[in-house]
């Protein structure tokens, strides 16, 4: 075995993600696979999603990896700590990769990981296997597109490495190493239908202030339309999904090449319902009814806010009124609308929050989720407000999920704040439903009406300030759904 390959998602040990039970396997970390077995090289991917740690365990005591590839995000950081000391146990050499580790590799690198990679792995393991077997840690200033310690433990990146310029060259994700019929089951027993997801291209050029582009930067690139159909085409003949899921940030980001996709879909009789994220601006009445032509049923938009004032802050380039008549001719197609929507941003005030229910009444999405905003380290965000995180003293212990800024309004207001925002707008789509469950309307009116007296009276709560870990330290990254290391 040259590598072993693996990442930290356990649904089994996750309750929150076994309330949802919409697992997909890791596309970045099954790219990699397919890219090196190509190459000739002998991959183990252990998929942990289905497992629980103590398989993990046992697996890399058994197996005694000399090398462990392990992919961490946001989500998975805690596990991916446990699993690299797990493979420090064995002797194995450990290197990290995807949206978490970069922005903190220092740290990475003192909880035993011995390199960090930066951006794309498929050519930068590539070459790293063979070096590591002939030389061990010795001249990796050699190879590029990584983070590795020094004789001091200090951090040492080597020059960027070139992203992957032809995504169609490369071979499809490595689907066939891990239990697919799993994962269509899992989807099929908790939904009633099977899901398979796959990208058709890297990256988003949008500088959205809040949203982490650790890996791919601010670049696009795309696969051949053509390539991408045979891969559906391979995808329905080989697992038969009820539905796709595309992963990319933004999928209909180029309408021109949206379009003539579309075309070669319908060519071949390929119609398989799907949902997908896309933006506002980049929808327009061809591109809709090609979405509706391959069968979009879902379509999701980072609206964020209402206001378009911390839209602005937030150089989100969208524009409200966009955003709800774009939202009305999804619709008017019968596809359904889902929206982000991010609480909390720098500088956002109650007229904000208050702009950001008439939006939603307004537009009247199928379905929104709402979060309160978290710097990213790394992020025009984080920049913003890097004096005031207030972060646990624990980096080992902690995601940037647990991070408060100081000086905003309370968690305990947003809490208040959430609940009025999701009952007032549920409760007016009831209304204008003609709903006439009037005790569940009842219910919703008290409840918005509880969140509006909870912010009142927590208005004047503000996060307040604590020591911050030693310098150097640093917060979490947040994973983009296609990311690939």
């Amino acid at each position: 075995m040259d590598i072993l390959l693996s990442h930290g998602y356990f649904i089994a040990e996750d309750e929150h993600e076994q309330k949802i039970m919409k697992p997909y396997p890791t596309l970045g970390l099954l790219y990699i696979s397919s890219h090196l077995k190509a190459r000739g090289f002998d991959v183990h991917l252990y998929d942990t999603t289905f497992q629980t740690m103590a398989d993990f365990a046992e697996m890399v005591r058994r197996e005694r990896p000399g090398l462990v590839g392990l992919y961490c995000n946001l989500m998975t950081k805690q596990n991916i700590l446990r699993q690299v000391q797990l493979c420090r146990e064995v002797g194995a050499k450990v290197v990290l990769g995807g949206p978490e580790p970069v922005n903190y590799a220092q740290e990475y690198l003192a909880a035993g990981v011995d390199i960090v990679v930066v951006g794309e792995g498929e050519e930068t393991l590539e070459e790293l296997i063979p070096h590591l077997a002939r030389h061990g840690l010795s001249g990796l200033e050699a190879v590029q597109g990584i983070i590795f310690g020094d004789g001091d433990g200090r951090p040492v990146r080597t020059p960027a490495r070139p992203q992957i310029k032809d995504l169609s060259a490369q071979p499809w994700p490595d689907r066939e190493a891990i239990d697919m019929d799993r994962y269509l089951a899992t989807w099929k027993t908790h939904h009633g239908l099977s899901s398979v997801s796959l990208i058709t291209a890297r990256g988003c050029p949008y500088v959205c202030n809040w949203c982490s582009h650790s890996v791919f930067g601010h670049t696009h690139r795309r696969r051949r339309p053509e390539e991408v159909v045979e891969e559906v085409t391979w995808i329905k003949e080989r697992y038969n999904p009820d539905q796709l899921w595309y992963a990319d940030d933004v999928l209909t980001i180029h309408p021109r090449w949206f379009l003539a996709y579309a075309g070669l879909l319908k060519e071949r009789g390929l119609r398989l319902p799907f949902e997908c994220i896309s933006r506002a601006d980049r929808l327009n009445e061809a591109v809709i009814e090609a979405l509706d032509g391959m069968g979009c049923y879902r379509l999701w938009i980072g609206a964020e806010s209402g206001s378009q004032r911390i839209l602005d802050g937030m150089e989100r380039k969208a524009n409200v009124a966009d955003i709800q008549a774009k939202t009305k001719l999804l619709q008017a197609r019968g596809i359904e609308v889902g929206m982000f929507i991010m609480l909390g941003y720098e500088g956002e005030e109650i007229a904000d929050l208050e702009a950001t229910v008439d939006h939603l009444k307004k537009s009247n999405p199928d379905v929104f989720l709402t979060t309160v905003a978290y710097p990213i380290k790394g992020t025009k965000y984080h920049d913003r407000v890097a004096g005031r995180v207030v972060a646990p003293h624990n980096w080992l212990e902690h995601t940037d999920r647990d991070l408060k800024v100081a000086g905003r309004y309370s968690r305990r207001f947003y809490d208040h704040a959430t609940r009025w925002m999701v009952n007032e707008v549920n409760l007016n789509k009831a209304r204008l439903t003609g709903s006439h469950d009037y005790l569940h309307m009842a219910r919703m009116f008290v409840n918005a009406q509880r969140g509006r007296l909870g912010m009142y009276l927590s208005r004047h709560e503000r996060e307040e300030g604590e020591e911050q870990p030693p310098s150097g330290r640093g917060w979490a990254a947040r994973e983009r759904a296609a990311d690939a290391w």
